[in-house]
């Protein structure tokens, strides 16, 4: 299961000085793996980050999915919102995560 925890666009101030022309939109979303569901302490929680970009005449799609990450719902949400907050795109998850793995785990 799914589920949204945020999503925004990121300024087009930022897009401009990097020489992009479109809108391009982050979201952030907590995974609980339901095949491990059977009391909310033992579920395993995992992330997916997906960022869609607004091209004329050929919108992009691309996410990135660690479907475990911790047992402790906490720390995820810690975690989605430092990457809401940091604009943290699908190419950065791995690389991020490797970075917070020393004070978070």
């Amino acid at each position: 299961m799914k589920t949204f925890y945020g999503g925004k666009f990121i300024e087009k101030e930022k897009l401009i000085e990097a020489g992009i022309h479109y809108p391009i939109k982050l979201e952030y979303y907590k995974k609980i793996n339901e095949d491990q569901f059977v009391k909310q302490e033992n579920a395993k929680f995992g992330i997916a980050v997906i960022k869609t970009e607004y091209i004329p005449n050929n919108t992009t799609i691309e996410n990135k999915e660690i479907t475990y990450l911790s047992n402790d719902e906490q720390k995820v949400n810690k975690i989605l919102e430092l990457f809401k907050e940091n604009e943290v795109t699908p190419i950065g998850v791995e690389d991020v995560l490797a970075d917070l793995s020393k004070e978070l785990f």
